[in-house]
């Protein structure tokens, strides 16, 4: 793995940490590629029975997608490409055959939030941010997976709310939606990260394992294809523009085209 992403073994708990603290821990293409990579490992490791994912740092879980990556898009197309391989790694990480914990404390934004989610468990300090604020920032959208992973979560009410106001949820509300399953203080997190991984490892495997699969299934089973709607905002002047505006700290108003 990269100085980006590293990943150890701590026993059976594998413990992966996006390690870029001064980007808020912002994802490289290659750091997706590394996460995928470490679940694979999780699942041939006969030792291995449980994996962790957390950010360097205390300001920030996963802040999203490195934007500066963004600038290379070019067509409606290019959002397509970039959503699917997305909705790869989020969905290999759903289906990962061992449980996943993810240890979050501060921003957890935009496919930060999407790792989160597809995640079984979260534990949050009290300064957790959640959101998906790309109808003030970027003017893109996400994958189908994403909005169903959302809306699964929090309920179409609280989805629409966190996306259309552009709303940065607050730990405690996160958890009393039910997206976090423990709220801690800050110098609290290793601790109840230790107790949580504790108790799953003295779990059966495969009850777990059939529990979390039946979950996601369920999920699935109703999603439709949205590639004509990312086809769409990805292509447009406002996603172009807002890149523009994001990365170089500009005033910018949205056109609706």
């Amino acid at each position: 793995m990269s100085d980006e992403l590293l990943v150890a073994a701590d026993g059976p708990v594998l413990r992966v940490t996006f390690n870029r603290p001064a980007q808020r821990n912002a994802m490289s293409w290659s750091m997706y590629d590394g996460l995928v990579a470490a679940i694979e490992r999780a699942e041939t490791d006969p030792d291995i029975r449980v994996m962790v994912l957390r950010g360097a740092g205390q300001e920030a879980f996963v802040a999203g997608t490195d934007i500066a990556q963004f600038a290379e898009f070019t067509s409606g197309e290019d959002g397509v490409a970039y959503e699917q391989r997305m909705e790869e790694v989020f969905g290999r990480l759903e289906a990962a055959s061992v449980p996943t914990v993810a240890a979050i404390s501060g921003y957890c934004v935009g496919a930060g939030i999407a790792l989160a989610a597809a995640c079984d468990l979260r534990i949050s300090t009290t300064t957790g941010r959640f959101g998906v604020p790309v109808a003030r920032t970027l003017g893109n959208c996400l994958a189908m997976n994403t909005y169903s992973m959302l809306v699964f979560h929090l309920g179409p009410s609280r989805a629409k709310d966190m996306l259309l106001r552009a709303r940065m949820f607050t730990a405690q509300e996160a958890h009393e939606a039910g997206f976090v399953t423990e709220l801690c203080d800050i110098g609290e997190l290793d601790a109840v990260v230790e107790t949580m991984t504790s108790r799953l490892v003295q779990h059966a495997p495969l009850t777990m394992w059939a529990s979390k699969e039946a979950v996601r299934r369920l999920r699935l089973a109703t999603m439709p294809d949205g590639d004509d709607l990312v086809r769409t905002v990805f292509g447009s002047e406002d996603f172009r523009s807002g890149v523009r505006a994001f990365l170089d700290k500009t005033p910018h108003t949205w056109s609706g085209h």
